[in-house]
């Protein structure tokens, strides 16, 4: 079954469908919607998020009235308290998800909060740069629908008193909703493993199993994954086991220092798509063949 064949929920093909805006009333569309749900929450009430919504340039006022902080100071006077459990701190109900995030000099981590709303959106931001595949001339549309391997951090999180840290990458594995599932690979079993290496070795070993179309991940990752699996079997190339694979999608880092050891992998070209995927949210992807830059999110979280 071709992944195009897939009825997608609702929530997510009236998102695919919303009509092209600019992006300054796009945001500020974002804003008040982000505004109207969080306006009962500590933090709204503390900012005013009703009278920022009554006003005519809730922009500006947003701008008047909510301090700008850094992680430091939005963790210390708001985050810690959706970490230790306390419902509606600054988004409706509680926190279950937090993502890992490199650290600062106070502390060895950052915790980022992972809403279900926020998850959603990238889901929705995912299946629109799958759907921009449309814009693309001459590549290969039947294999969308076969594997993707995507290449993250372990979906075994770390548990703590009421949520589940973790690698970003993790937590969206973990989330994978049920019409991707038949596509996911290397599925929910090895991605739970913790130790890198060993994860390594076993998709090295389920390879020869799979008909992967779609690579997905940072480069590095993808590129060390490719060279195992081609050592163990004594290939040539990564078609030799995967002939279907046509396409990375990739992100986190630059590309470009990897580009010349990577396509010395490969027995044909691959078609590369760009995202900036964050903690913080779905910023950016590439929504045209051969774009040096990508296309921002401004009508998404």
């Amino acid at each position: 079954m071709s992944l195009i064949e897939f009825h997608l929920p609702k929530t997510i093909a009236k998102a695919l469908n919303l009509p092209a805006n600019s992006p300054k009333r796009q945001q500020i569309k974002v804003l008040k919607k982000l505004l109207r749900k969080a306006r009962f929450t500590e933090f709204g009430q503390t900012y005013k998020f009703d009278e920022i919504l009554l006003s005519r340039h809730a922009g500006k006022k947003f701008q008047e009235l909510v301090p700008a902080s850094d992680y430091n100071k939005i963790y210390n006077e708001w985050w810690h308290k959706a970490l230790d459990g306390i419902p509606d701190v600054c988004w409706p109900g509680k926190i279950k998800y937090f993502a890992l995030s490199s650290g600062t000099s106070e502390a060895a981590s950052k915790y980022i909060p992972i809403t279900n709303d926020l998850l959603k959106g990238n889901r929705i931001v995912m299946v629109k740069q799958l759907f921009s595949l449309r814009n693309y001339e001459n590549i290969p549309v039947r294999n969308i629908g076969k594997g993707w391997l995507m290449l993250g951090g372990s979906t075994d999180l770390q548990k703590g008193p009421g949520y589940y840290a973790g690698d970003l990458s993790g937590i969206t594995a973990k989330k994978v909703p049920f019409w991707f599932s038949p596509f996911y690979k290397p599925g929910k079993a090895i991605a739970k493993t913790k130790d890198w290496n060993k994860k390594l070795e076993t998709i090295v070993e389920e390879a020869p199993n799979w008909d992967i179309s779609f690579v997905v991940g940072v480069p590095a990752w993808i590129q060390m994954c490719m060279e195992m699996i081609i050592q163990r079997y004594n290939l040539k190339t990564i078609h030799d086991i995967w002939p279907n694979l046509s396409f990375f999608v990739h992100g986190g880092v630059s590309f470009e220092p990897y580009k010349k050891g990577f396509e010395k992998l490969l027995a044909h070209p691959l078609t590369y798509i760009e995202t900036y995927l964050a903690s913080e949210g779905f910023l950016a992807y590439q929504d045209r063949q051969y774009a040096e830059g990508m296309k921002l999110v401004t009508n998404e979280h």
